[in-house]
């Protein structure tokens, strides 16, 4: 027999795992230049610890859906937690740049599924008339990562250790993992959905490539660089592939179901979310980190006054 759900603990575990996915988006940028001078690293290469992790997220995230059908909701919730805590304890044990940025490649792939999962289960789990209320306590977790992951960062680095930058989450992932497992019922999964790889290989192309644009091209002058000219060539060959094999195989069996296109709800909260990321990423996530700005802030060039003496505290970054 099922025992009844329990709501609130399932929230709970839910938050849980979107703040540990969502801190880490924004924690590690203020202990870059820590990092750098532990991992013996220039400013454009420890650059490649952040571009990894949005790179392997933008990639793995169309993933979601088939996985879910294939193997569970449950099964990948469960896997995605403990795969993106023990890739947040191998980021903090790195002695090397070739191993924190293969970690947090692994950090990118496995929580790539943590934010919508969250949504479908929260919808899962509440009746119609609660949905509305209970994704508005899932925003209000989803909004707290963000805006608390450069004041906890700074703070744990001057405190501790830029390493506890990542050590941080293996508490959190633990009991995120320990809420999902026991009280979350499993579902059956074990769908035989076909599986487009092409569909698939051209899509993550274009989305690494158009990732890789817009998060190193004001760091390369733009168009003036031939890896920005590359990477946008990449992108618009792999996206018109896309668009052309799902234009001409059944909604069915294509990667993505064009049929979605036609839920005006979808279309709109596309277009909204799409908009908001366009103006906003570039800003939060700027190939130029805070730290950096800064100390051109303090040591302004000849013949310019800038609004703040060069003496002034650094802004929060």
């Amino acid at each position: 027999m099922n025992r009844p759900l329990n709501r609130p603990m399932i929230t709970l575990s839910i938050m849980l795992a979107t703040i540990m996915q969502t801190l880490d988006s924004t924690i590690a940028n203020v202990a870059l230049p820590h990092m750098q001078g532990t991992l013996s690293a220039s400013q454009d290469q420890i650059a490649w610890v952040l571009t990894a992790y949005i790179v392997a997220s933008a990639i793995a995230t169309p993933l979601t859906g088939w996985l879910c059908d294939r193997f569970g909701q449950k099964h990948i919730f469960l896997a995605s937690i403990s795969g993106f805590t023990v890739a947040s304890a191998l980021c903090g044990m790195s002695n090397s740049l070739a191993q924190i940025v293969a970690a947090r490649l692994l950090q990118g792939v496995f929580g790539a599924a943590l934010v919508p999962l969250a949504q479908v289960v929260l919808m899962d789990i509440n009746p119609k008339e609660k949905q509305g209320s209970a994704m508005a306590v899932w925003g209000m977790g989803v909004m707290v990562g963000p805006i608390l992951g450069p004041t906890l960062g700074g703070w744990l680095t001057d405190s501790y250790n830029w390493r506890w930058v990542f050590f941080i989450n293996v508490p959190i992932g633990i009991l995120a993992f320990y809420g999902m497992w026991r009280y979350i019922r499993p579902d059956p999964g074990g769908k035989n959905a076909r599986f487009d790889v092409f569909g698939f290989a051209t899509l993550s192309l274009g989305l690494g490539a158009l990732q890789l644009l817009m998060d190193r091209g004001q760091q390369n002058d733009w168009f003036s660089s031939t890896e920005t000219w590359i990477e946008a060539v990449i992108a618009v060959i792999a996206a018109t592939y896309f668009v052309a094999h799902t234009l001409m195989t059944p909604a069915k069996e294509s990667f993505l179901d064009y049929r979605l296109l036609k839920n005006q709800n979808y279309v709109t909260g596309l277009l909204f979310i799409s908009s908001w990321v366009w103006f906003c990423t570039p800003r939060a996530r700027s190939p130029r980190p805070c730290w950096k700005i800064c100390s051109d802030i303090r040591s302004p060039p000849q013949g310019w006054s800038p609004r703040r003496p060069a003496s002034a505290p650094c802004w929060p970054c």
